[in-house]
């Protein structure tokens, strides 16, 4: 017998609408859900369905129209707009359903008041703004401000206001679509809005004997009578949560089904400035996928989310009727994947120093036995990246060569044979007799490292947690896909079964970060490697500990005592040896008086013949006749550099602080003075006296490997070995000591032997 369909949490008219106006092939109302002895496994999830998307409606509510102090959020308005433009372009037909009428007559109504008010009258209580009133005020302003946005995009849009009662009205119904289907065939965009001036209905959660009752449910019905292949309800937050999206223990829904979902969320308040809120959706997106139509949820903060919907990313919560037929396998949360790789680090620092030392050596070995296998991954990822137009900076840190692999076995040979760097006592200190504090170094925890481009980025840091006993989590760049996973499964298989594979996750999904970011409970550090804005968003988006630079402006001041020889070799190799890295030369810092000596010639006639393009600041543009540079914080990670000429070392280190990034900076100079006042000043992680940039890099130091470059001032500054991903802990041994207000105790705090 065929099951009933799950209601929504709220049952209200619009369900029974939809379920009324249903034609199921069997005339029935009801539809059949599998039972619990169908096979799933063959089964594969996937939002395939986009691709045979035509007609889109798109819902855009209060929170994501308005900024919190109740003003038009113009940005995100405008990202919206040009959005609908590009899918219009593209041929999509595309409907609008907005909110934010009554948020922006309220404010428009209460500014007026205030202007109009006497100071006497702004000291009495001031009544309610009547909320008809400021829906009638804003809607003509809130459409104003729509068809000045498309019509600088050259895009043409319609209002239509609507009230519940009308679509009981068939004849209201039939004009409505065929006025639709002419203002769509004239590639018009037709914008939706409840005439809320003129509702006779009464406060929505106390009324559901109606069709509709906010927005959300308004975008339902329009999907239901037009017929559309999606819905897209735009929010505040990416999703569906299975609780408030603040608590970090909620996890976003990627596919919504009622048998499994309806029971464990809980919602929180409803929307802040307009009706809705995320039960108003979950029941507009219910209705609809059961009526045919699939909905996502997802967030109208970003500026390019509907586009990714219709590309296929995985991103917000889908609701589409054949949902029970995906969610077959249990997915890894993140929250669990974090907590996993704990257990596992846990496990590892129960081992030997030399069985940690031969999970390394295992690996090293396992890298170069499998070259041939991770060289096809590697060239499948590198075609794949020049068809996509991938720079080739970019493109060159995503090649992994044979001797390239056989570097990385050979840092793993090298972090193996270091030091043991678990449980070594810092400092031993006799509190009092016979009471003994030690500080002893430990591992920080579990990591984050998402890193962009370079696969072997992965070998390094997962050799560094695997050295320091830390649990890791990884998330590399989709451009180095098959690279990352075919070294993933390597690495793991040579962990033994005591400690386990989990101890290295590898997250493979982009929207699986936001809910990584979010759990400082069970992740203890961050560490990107990639972008300057890659960096600047993780940094602005968890409260974790983040550890990494975003830029990296490398200078090299050239003195007037440098032997130019030795000048010309280093500017060189600073520049040209790895122009994507990091540490490469961005900035030529050169003495005033190496212009009358024609050294500042000899420095550029050197990086000119090795195909680098010359940018200049005000002084040297003129006299190099090159363009001048945009600004002085320029990393261009490719063959080009800016140029400036500098009275003195002060006037180069004033340049540093104010320009670059604290990263590495060099200067090459005869005079010990002057280099000792420049290695002195100058405020970076790493300062180099006459030798390359190129040399700040964790091998080179001789750390092994290295998990990033720091920047920060707090922790770990310049290349990250080993030590930066330690921490410390305090071990005392007492024989009965007790405190008892400090009587009866003698403090010594005497410093003793380390090995006593």
């Amino acid at each position: 017998m065929a099951e009933a369909m799950p209601m929504p949490v709220n049952m209200n008219g619009l369900t029974e609408f939809f379920i009324n106006s249903l034609e199921l092939p069997n005339g029935s109302t009801q539809i059949k859900y599998p039972s619990d002895s169908t096979d799933f496994s063959k089964v594969d999830p996937s939002r395939a369905f986009v691709k045979k998307v035509r007609r889109l409606i798109v819902k855009v509510g209060t929170a994501v129209v308005t900024r919190s102090d109740g003003r038009l959020a113009l940005g995100r308005l405008g990202a919206l707009c040009e959005q609908l433009k590009e899918l219009n372009t593209q041929g999509y037909e595309v409907i609008l359903v907005t909110s934010g009428a009554v948020g922006l007559g309220r404010q428009r109504l209460g500014y007026r008041r205030v202007a109009n008010s006497s100071f006497s009258d702004l000291q009495k209580p001031q009544s309610e703004l009547d909320g008809k009133a400021c829906a009638s005020v804003g809607q003509g302003s809130l459409m104003a401000l729509y068809d000045t946005m498309f019509s600088q995009l050259d895009v043409t849009s319609s209002q239509l206001l609507v009230t519940d009662g009308l679509f009981r009205d068939a004849a209201f119904r039939k004009q409505l679509t065929d006025t639709v289907n002419s203002l769509l065939d004239l590639r018009v965009i037709p914008i939706f809005n409840e005439n809320d001036a003129v509702s006779t209905r009464k406060a929505p959660y106390e009324d559901s004997s109606g069709i509709f009752w906010d927005n959300d449910s308004l975008a339902g019905l329009l999907a239901l009578e037009l017929k559309a292949d999606l819905l897209v309800l735009l929010s505040d937050v990416e999703g569906l949560y299975s609780g408030p999206p603040s608590d970090p223990k909620s996890k976003l829904i990627h596919t919504y089904v009622p048998e499994k979902h309806q029971e464990e969320i809980t919602f929180g308040d409803k929307s802040r400035l307009g009706r809705g809120g995320m039960t108003a959706k979950v029941n507009a997106a219910v209705c609809s996928a059961h009526a045919g139509t699939p909905v996502i949820i997802t967030s109208g903060y970003a500026t390019d989310n509907i586009i990714r919907v219709l590309q296929g990313e995985k991103i917000g919560t889908v609701f589409h009727k054949d949902a029970h037929l995906w969610s077959t396998v249990k997915e890894v949360s993140a929250h669990e994947m974090a907590v996993s790789a704990r257990d596992s680090s846990r496990k590892l620092q129960a081992l030997s120093s030399d069985e940690r030392r031969k999970i390394l050596l295992a690996i090293a070995d396992a890298l170069e036995a499998n070259v041939s296998k991770i060289r096809h991954e590697n060239e499948a990822d590198v075609d794949e990246a020049e068809l996509a137009g991938l720079e080739k900076p970019l493109v060159s840190r995503l090649t992994l060569k044979p001797e390239k692999i056989s570097g990385l076995a050979k840092s793993l040979r090298m972090l193996a044979d270091m030091e043991e760097p678990i449980g070594q006592i810092l400092k031993k200190t006799e509190l009092a007799d016979k009471l003994i504090l030690e500080k002893i170094s430990c591992p920080l925890g579990v990591l984050l490292v998402i890193f962009e481009s370079r696969p072997d980025a992965l070998v390094q840091i997962a050799a560094l947690a695997i050295r320091s006993g830390n649990g890791l989590l990884l998330k590399g760049g989709k451009e180095a896909k098959r690279s990352n996973a075919v070294l993933h499964k390597i690495i793991t298989s040579a962990i033994p079964e005591n400690v386990g594979g989990k101890l290295i996750g590898l997250v493979t999904s982009r929207e699986e970060i936001p809910d990584l970011l979010k759990l400082d409970d069970v992740i203890d550090l961050v560490v990107p490697r990639g972008s300057n804005k890659l960096v600047s968003q993780i940094k602005e988006s968890t409260k974790i500990p983040v550890l990494g630079h975003a830029d990296g402006v490398c200078h090299v001041y050239v003195d007037k005592s440098a032997n130019i020889d030795m000048a010309k070799q280093i500017v060189r190799d600073a520049k040209i040896d790895y122009p994507a890295a990091c540490n490469a030369m961005e900035t030529l810092l050169v003495h005033k008086d190496l212009v009358q000596n024609g050294g500042i010639t000899e420095l550029t006639a050197e990086l000119r013949k090795e195909g680098v393009q010359l940018y200049g600041g005000p002084r040297a543009c003129g006299l190099l006749s090159i363009p001048q540079a945009s600004c002085f914080h320029n990393e261009y990670s490719s063959l080009a550099c800016t140029v400036e000429i500098v009275d003195d070392v002060s006037a180069a280190i004033d340049h540093i602080h104010k320009h670059g990034s604290s990263h590495t900076d060099c200067i090459v100079t005869e005079d010990s003075e002057v280099a000792n006042t420049f290695l002195r000043l100058v405020d970076s992680a790493a300062v180099f006296h006459n030798a390359s940039t190129r040399f700040s890099d964790g091998a080179r130091f001789g750390l092994g490997a290295e998990v990033g470059i720091s920047t920060s001032r707090i922790h770990a500054r310049g290349p990250v070995g080993v030590e930066g991903l330690l921490t410390n802990r305090w071990i005392l041994r007492g024989s009965g000591h007790v405190v008892n207000g400090d009587r009866g105790i003698t403090y010594t705090h005497e410093e003793l032997p380390l090995n006593g």
